[in-house]
């Protein structure tokens, strides 16, 4: 049986090393809501019920990706008129079934994430705050990564502290800025590689504030407009702009798209850097360890840093529990011998973020 220590146990002892850092999967989010978070992707939480041969259209793409789906659809009806001439139902039918691609993905986005921060009570965002401190920040200048795309982390991270306490010292750079040629824009826009060597915290996978604009990324700041998730990403898709997500595939399908994407492919990058740290630590929250994110996993398991902290949840002895033990093993055996990686599991329940004292 696998000895399991608390958060505050595996957190002392990281203080051997001079940074410690933090990927997260998606029990961080369904740790805060666990009637909304729970689904894998978008596309497993859309609704094809009544557009059931829209599926067929991702089936033959070879993607689960929506922004995919609706530019083929988009361009294949506007060629439709070339290689189909006279059959202009099939290019209506084509634009129609874009449009409804449209409000599935809007439908799955709102319909599996709270509208608004204040849906969140302040004593979460507090608690996770403190939570985060411990990562962020000059009293560990460590980096936070994210798997999840939904916005818990960014709200935490913009949110204030508690008037009726001391300020907590967090980083919150993330790589963007304001548009220099539209600076009181609604939206902020990520600065390039360059800037980006400073931020601290990555979406690995994307996020649902990011929007691909073509000539730039943009970041939709909750605070510059108070509106709500749901009227911001419809306004986005409506000017062509959608939401930066690698959605669920294989680790292959995942590792094509962040490389296409500098984005995407700087976050991968930093974490490959810290795993190449050899006084540096990771832990990881709320993360099966499954194989669709072997691109990052690989990244432990060939790595330099010494130590890493995994969470598990219930019984240890369960099947899910037995594979992520299984998995975390697999890492180390994968070090060169000059490398040798310790892990350790904690008890995820003594380090709910959400409630963290």
């Amino acid at each position: 049986m696998v000895d399991l220590i608390s958060f505050s146990e595996a957190i002392n002892d990281s203080r051997q090393f001079s940074k410690r850092h933090l990927l997260i999967g998606n029990g961080f989010s369904i740790a805060c809501c666990p009637d909304i978070f729970h689904y894998g992707s978008l596309f497993s939480a859309a609704d094809f019920s009544n557009n059931p041969d829209l599926v067929k259209v991702f089936e033959v793409l070879g993607t689960q990706d929506f922004e995919i789906a609706i530019k083929n659809l988009e361009a294949g009806a506007l060629l439709a008129g070339i290689y189909a001439p006279g059959h202009t139902d099939a290019a209506a039918k084509m634009l129609a079934d874009a449009n409804a691609l449209k409000e599935i993905l809007l439908t799955a986005i709102a319909g599996n994430h709270p509208d608004v921060p204040g849906d969140i009570p302040h004593d979460k965002f507090w608690a996770c705050r403190r939570f985060l401190s411990l990562f962020l920040g000059t009293q560990n200048d460590g980096q936070v990564f994210t798997l999840n795309y939904d916005l818990l982390l960014y709200w935490t991270l913009m949110h204030e502290d508690n008037p009726f306490t001391q300020a907590i010292d967090l980083t919150t750079n993330d790589g963007f800025g304001n548009d220099e040629d539209d600076p009181m824009a609604d939206y902020v826009v990520w600065q390039g590689e360059v800037a980006a060597h400073s931020a601290k915290v990555h979406f690995l996978h994307g996020a649902l504030h990011l929007f691909d604009a073509g000539t730039e990324l943009q970041k939709f700041t909750w605070v510059r407009t108070n509106d709500r998730l749901i009227d911001q990403a419809r306004r986005a898709i409506n000017d062509n702009k959608y939401p930066l997500f690698v959605t669920e595939g294989s680790s292959a399908q995942k590792k094509a798209k962040i490389r296409h994407n500098a984005y995407l492919y700087q976050g991968f990058k930093q974490l490959t850097a810290n795993a190449q740290q050899g006084r540096h630590c990771f832990f990881v929250l709320g993360h099966s360890l499954a194989e669709n994110d072997d691109h990052i996993l690989r990244r432990f398991g060939t790595g330099r840093f010494k130590k890493l902290y995994v969470s598990l949840f219930g019984d240890p002895g369960s099947p899910s529990n037995q594979q992520i033990i299984a998995k975390a093993n697999a890492l180390t055996a994968m070090r060169h011998d000059r490398f040798p990686l310790e892990v350790a599991f904690y008890d995820a329940a003594t380090a709910n973020p959400w409630t963290y004292p």
